[in-house]
């Protein structure tokens, strides 16, 4: 299956705001010290994402992104196709053209695995995945990692110890 770094940090990247956004805008940095992402590649898919309906910018002095809809009602898939990614486990990239121009005799396999990645990314909502457990674990793990990560740096930029 071909799904990039690019498909898993869109998906990555709408959780963390779906978690965040509730009670206000969520800045890119946040999201990128928070999923250790690039923030410059976070631009270029919230760009993508914006294009395609699933966030809304928010202006000025505590601005940031939003989703554009209820969480319940995004699903994974969709966030993958909304950066351009296929998720496609053919050899042809289901053109039926791998074998001198012609469909290969394993096509329709990887043609059906791909039809059911699709079927079960498409039956799992940004919604679903802020009600599981482990996930909820997992992000509250990385904001407090996070302002760890941020009260050090304040602390050695005013010249106090950064030890506990």
């Amino acid at each position: 299956m071909r799904l990039t770094t690019k498909g898993r940090y869109a998906v990555t990247a709408m959780l963390d705001l779906a978690f965040h956004s509730q009670a206000k805008p969520v800045t890119l940095v946040d999201i990128a010290n928070r999923q250790t992402i690039s923030l410059s590649y976070l631009e270029q898919l919230f760009a993508r994402l914006r294009r395609a309906g699933m966030v809304k910018g928010v202006r000025g002095p505590g601005g940031g992104y939003t989703l554009c809809g209820e969480a319940g009602n995004i699903n994974i898939a969709d966030i993958i196709a909304a950066v351009d990614e296929r998720v496609d486990s053919t050899k042809c990239g289901g053109e039926a053209n791998c074998q001198k121009h012609q469909a290969c005799l394993t096509h329709d396999l990887w043609m059906g695995l791909s039809d059911q990645i699709r079927e079960y990314l498409k039956g799992i909502t940004l919604g679903q995945l802020l009600d599981n457990h482990h996930v909820k674990e997992v992000s509250r793990r990385q904001e407090n990692d996070t302002h760890r990560v941020i009260e050090v740096h304040r602390h050695s930029d005013s010249g106090a110890s950064a030890t506990p």
